[in-house]
């Protein structure tokens, strides 16, 4: 073995062996399916079954799809949050600290808002003055539900 050492023999091998892991962690996972804007990629997770099945009753499946509602516009903004989101659920899934029924995080939720009224906004701008003082932000999914995930049962 000339030319290469001990120690960057090891190193070698620890670096194939963690890209080897990775790719094949990758594959079995789907993660790449994540990028798509497929709904189908959401219930890679059996978590997501009850909330997907929720979409397909719901009146906004023929109008929205989960990043639709669930990732902000842009695409830096998009996939920060698809990274920030992917790395949460593999960390509870692995951990499996996760809890059941799934929670949507504050950020997230705010996301969710923001999307309603920028589909929304033109009819709630007589309803929903959020910024001004004194207004509490418009927290459409409080009454409206079942708009996004219908009845899972």
């Amino acid at each position: 073995m000339a030319g290469l050492s001990l120690p960057a023999l090891g190193l070698s091998f620890l670096g194939g062996s963690l890209l080897g892991a990775g790719g094949y962690t990758v594959k079995t996972s789907e993660a790449t399916s994540y990028f798509s804007n497929d709904p189908q990629a959401c219930i890679n997770c059996h978590i997501m079954r009850d909330p997907f099945d929720g979409w397909q009753k719901a009146s906004h499946h023929a109008h929205a799809t989960c990043n639709d509602c669930h990732m902000p516009p842009g695409f830096l903004n998009k996939y920060w949050t698809k990274a920030e989101n992917g790395y949460w659920h593999s960390k509870g899934f692995t951990l499996q600290d996760f809890h059941e029924p799934i929670q949507i995080r504050p950020r997230n939720a705010r996301i969710v808002r923001d999307n309603c009224l920028r589909c929304h906004g033109e009819f709630m701008s007589g309803v929903s003055h959020p910024g001004d003082p004194g207004s509490e932000r418009l927290d459409c999914v409080r009454c409206h539900a079942q708009v996004g995930h219908g009845p899972t049962r």
